[in-house]
């Protein structure tokens, strides 16, 4: 059959490379069954309801406090070993246009346990939106995406591999979802440490919700029972934070209303 050959745009390059890299970590998934109908019933009391994306984040980021095992690595600089991080980076994936084709990049956000809803929402927002190349993760990311192989290759190892520069280049943690599409990735690939997604949410707050992990991190049982916490972390802290958000709100409001008039 007769075809066309597509050359691979530097968006493409970068997403080959991750999966060069993730491929090789010994990857499992836990998944659990939750209800977070407490959190969804602070979210529709909500004018202006935050995105399940960020609620999730800012309950996977306090799991992650209280949680070690969330915030270490593998890496192989000098010798193979555990290297733990005070905080959390969160690598998000977002799909943007780019020189006419749907692509995926990837920001970060650092200390996300210690943010606000409106400020999480904030920094996904810019993300989302602003132009490709004002945002300096997407920018370093294609720039880097035009050097040869051997050169991308050798980056991405020694980034991966030095603890400090691999929190700051790739984060601590990574969340992709596409539960607004009413679809859920099965088998995600990422060379981080854990991945979390989750699936639509039903009516009544049920959500399947899972974590890929590094088995050379943690096991199993560890992360069983950071799924039983993350639900009790959404539908108690998070909650409680989006409860007071739509109180605000209430009452920001009519105040609003009466200036105005």
């Amino acid at each position: 059959m007769r075809g066309r050959a597509i050359k691979l745009s530097a968006a493409r390059r970068l997403v080959g490379d991750l999966m060069r890299f993730s491929i090789k970590v010994p990857r499992v998934t836990v998944q659990r069954q939750m209800n977070v109908g407490p959190l969804l019933q602070a979210r529709m009391a909500q004018h202006d309801r935050s995105s399940w994306t960020v609620l999730f984040l800012k309950g996977y980021a306090l799991l992650a406090r209280e949680t070690p095992e969330l915030r270490r690595a593998y890496v192989k600089l000098p010798r193979p070993h555990l290297f733990e991080y005070p905080a959390s980076i969160a690598s998000l994936a977002h799909e943007r246009e780019h020189d006419g084709e749907r692509v995926v990049l990837l920001s970060t956000i650092k200390g996300p346990e210690y943010r606000s809803l409106p400020e999480l929402e904030a920094s996904m927002r810019a993300a989302r939106t602003r132009p490709i190349m004002e945002i300096s993760e997407f920018r370093r990311a294609l720039k880097m995406a035009h050097a040869p192989a051997p050169v991308r290759w050798l980056l991405m190892w020694l980034g991966l591999n030095i603890a400090r520069q691999r929190a700051r280049f790739f984060g601590t943690f990574q969340l992709s979802v596409y539960s607004g599409l009413g679809a859920e990735s099965l088998n995600p690939l990422t060379p981080l440490t854990t991945l979390l997604n989750y699936g639509p949410i039903g009516e009544d707050g049920s959500v399947c919700v899972r974590i890929h992990y590094d088995h050379r991190v943690m096991d199993g049982a560890n992360v069983a029972r950071a799924l039983m916490r993350f639900e009790e972390i959404l539908n108690s802290v998070v909650a409680t934070e989006v409860q007071e958000l739509a109180q605000a709100g209430a009452v920001a409001g009519p105040a609003g209303s009466g200036t105005s008039a």
